[in-house]
């Protein structure tokens, strides 16, 4: 029995993981990512700034269109 993974059990494995990742980051959006909505700060801002970007530049390498 041959269990080389091929090449779309692989990215299967790879979609299932981002949409993991995706449906837990939508869990912490959903709860002000787990930051406390009467302590928001600046660096808080900023740090969702970094995340913002992040999630633009990978739109913009799967043809999204990140801004």
């Amino acid at each position: 029995m041959d269990t080389k993974q091929t090449t779309l059990d692989a990215y299967l494995a790879r979609t299932a993981a981002i949409h993991a990742k995706l449906e837990r980051f939508q869990q912490l959006a959903d709860d002000h990512l787990g930051h406390d909505p009467d302590a928001i700060h600046w660096g808080l801002v900023g740090n969702l700034g970094r995340v913002e970007a992040g999630l633009d530049e990978l739109l913009a390498i799967l043809g999204g269109d990140g801004e």
